[in-house]
């Protein structure tokens, strides 16, 4: 079992950066690959970023490749998501996961997800 708790959202300017955290409750958090969805009003959750449970991989969809950046610490069971050039279209609830089907957008576990606003 993991739980997952999300923080770092908020307002931004558009071009800014923000970086979301999540952290992991459970002791087999190292061996899950880990991700950020994101979900717009209207909109299907969408998947953002991958990282496998090694950090051997990562894994980004067009909309944000370049810009976003997955990273975790397996001794801290946090992973994070830095966003640079931050777009209005980027303005959704964040969600973190985890499980083995991540980049398939179906993880095991999330969280209760983040508020991240980017004004024009």
């Amino acid at each position: 079992q993991v739980q997952l708790v999300e923080s770092g959202g908020g307002l931004v300017q558009a071009g800014g950066s923000l970086r979301l955290s999540c952290a992991a409750s459970g002791r087999t958090f190292s061996s899950y690959a880990m991700g950020w969805f994101r979900q717009a009003p209207g909109k299907e959750r969408e998947f953002v970023a991958g990282i496998s449970w090694n950090i051997g991989r990562r894994y980004y969809p067009d909309s944000v490749k370049g810009r976003f950046t997955i990273s975790r610490d397996n001794a801290k069971n946090t992973v994070y998501l830095q966003m640079n050039s931050l777009k209005p279209e980027d303005t959704a609830v964040y969600y973190c996961a985890a499980g083995d089907r991540v980049v398939e957008g179906k993880p095991d576990y999330w969280g209760q997800g983040t508020q991240v606003t980017v004004s024009s």
